[in-house]
């Protein structure tokens, strides 16, 4: 009997008398692709950090195609066929391709010096074999995100790795980037190689894996193959019930009233270009398109970050002057921008801090700050959004992805905006603060104000947008209503869902083929 690929059995583990992993089994058979999933905090990352040697068990087994694991050390995962392919690259951007495929474990002379031919030519044969015509010799820097997350695979590959980990793969590809991938997973399934793949992207899980392991609370709740289990059924077992929020529900939006948002030939730098649309009360407004079809740079443009070089703003039929971020937040446009870490959070300050920033001055009386007040305002941002934090006083970067992001919306909502601009809003997000996430969306479009959302997500567009506008080569190319998307409205099926994504995303590639025609 052929030996699985990787078993793990009984896995426990504690930090501080905290029980992350209770009795955690994972097997993965050889020649898959087996999808690992849970919310955030459900255990994965210690799972894998356990199999990759970075930390030690306190209690159970490990067999790596049939052998035990007897020592816990990223060598000895790494001399038993294991590889890692980091979410956040770790690759050297001023090194060549070659020179951080062999970082390390450099190819040597008998003299002992670098063979760097040696190195280049080994480096071409794996990318090859990978189907990727890289030159060995050209920094990493200058590499596309897609061709950086081939190199971190062939650096694994080099090491001889015969199951590869990947965590959020996608995370930063474009769709053809990631068909690129998948079609390499695939390959190296046929060559009898296995991969554990960690995804929040469940349309991706159900796509490109064979089995699931789902946990949740730090312990196994299903393992099935993915033929045996529907999307509904994944959703339910990672969050202990009912999902319904990516079912939309229709609104009824009043389009003969004055726009509450109207934008008119908006261009910025060499994109977006000549942009038009107009946002109703109480509308939610998708915008979606291949990566680098303008959707960020246009929503930065409307909020001021980018200089505009053309175009008109109008709320409620007032013209606008947004010249910076400070013009379009008192004229009540916010912006929950792409990158939460880089850009709507100081990591570093504590999560009353992140809160009360928008509203710093109204807080602050004779140059200092009433703790008072701003103690009370987080107090109620927390409560009002379930943030969930040990303490407002910690550090933002304690807090997980889904708890930073609410952390962003809130400190924007309690300045009362009149539109909400959102850049991928649930991107790296576990399913549940998804959900949450969602239903933040909708009650304040509900309150009559309004929001444009960009996502690459179709499935999130189909759960919140009214309409979907989109975008290629910096250009609104096409309008698509919720007719158009042949989506039931209600709890939809899974098929269903996954019908009406396919309609997007044909929609989407098409508006980009006609546009380069063009």
């Amino acid at each position: 009997m052929t030996p699985l690929a990787v078993e793990m059995s009984g896995i426990h583990k504690s930090f501080g008398g905290i029980s992350a992993l209770k009795g955690v089994d994972l097997a993965v058979r050889p020649g898959s692709i087996h999808a690992l999933v849970g919310e955030n905090g459900a255990g994965k990352s210690t799972l894998l950090k356990i199999l990759q040697g970075v930390i030690s068990p306190d209690g159970g087994e490990i067999r790596v195609h049939g052998t035990a694991l007897g020592q816990h050390a990223p060598e000895a995962s790494r001399a038993a066929g294991l590889g890692m392919i980091f979410q956040e690259l770790s690759l050297v951007p001023t090194l060549t391709v070659a020179e951080n495929i062999f970082l390390n474990r450099e190819l040597l002379r008998f003299t002992g010096t670098i063979n760097r031919k040696a190195e280049r030519s080994r480096a071409r044969d794996i990318l090859a074999s990978l189907g990727m015509e890289i030159d060995p010799d050209s920094p990493v820097g200058s590499l596309a995100t897609g061709q950086r997350q081939m190199v971190e695979i062939a650096k694994a590959l080099s090491q001889d790795a015969r199951i590869l980990i990947l965590d959020e793969p996608t995370a930063a590809l474009s769709t053809a980037e990631v068909a690129h991938l998948f079609g390499f997973l695939r390959d190296l399934k046929k060559r009898g190689l296995s991969a554990i793949y960690v995804s929040h992207r469940m349309d991706e899980i159900i796509e490109i894996a064979d089995d699931v392991t789902i946990l949740r609370d730090g312990r196994n709740v299903a393992a099935a193959a993915l033929s045996d289990i529907t999307l509904e059924g994944i959703v339910e077992a990672m969050i202990g019930k009912k999902v319904t929020n990516f079912a939309y529900r229709t609104r009824q939006i009043d389009r003969n009233v004055l726009p509450l948002l109207e934008v008119r030939g908006v261009s910025a730098g060499a994109r977006p270009v000549d942009c038009s649309f107009r946002l109703f009360p109480g509308e939610v407004l998708g915008i979606a398109g291949l990566m680098g079809a303008g959707r960020s740079e246009l929503v930065r443009s409307l909020f001021g970050v980018d200089r505009r070089s053309a175009g008109e703003i109008f709320l409620y039929g007032k013209p606008l002057q947004i010249n910076s971020p400070s013009d379009a937040i008192a004229a009540g446009i916010v912006l929950i921008p792409e990158s939460r870490q880089r850009e709507g959070l100081v990591v570093d300050h504590s999560v009353i801090q992140n809160l009360s920033l928008p509203q710093i001055d109204a807080l602050t009386t004779g140059g200092f700050v009433a703790t008072g007040r701003e103690r009370k305002l987080a107090a109620d941002l927390i409560a009002r959004l379930r943030i969930k934090t040990g303490s407002p006083h910690a550090a933002a970067r304690s807090l997980s992805g889904g708890n930073q992001q609410k952390i962003v919306i809130a400190k924007w909502l309690a300045t009362n905006p009149e539109v909400i601009l959102l850049d991928e809003p649930t991107a790296g997000i576990d399913i549940g603060s998804k959900g949450e996430i969602v239903d933040l969306v909708r009650s304040f479009a509900e309150t009559g104000k309004a929001v444009v959302v960009i996502s690459s997500e179709p499935a999130e567009l189909l759960a919140l947008a009214d309409r979907i506008l989109i975008m290629s080569n910096g250009r609104i190319v096409r309008e698509m209503t919720r007719d158009e998307l042949h989506r039931n409205d209600g709890a939809a099926t899974s098929g269903q869902l996954l019908q009406s994504e396919q309609v997007l995303q044909v929609a989407i590639q098409k508006a980009n083929t006609n546009d380069r025609l063009n």
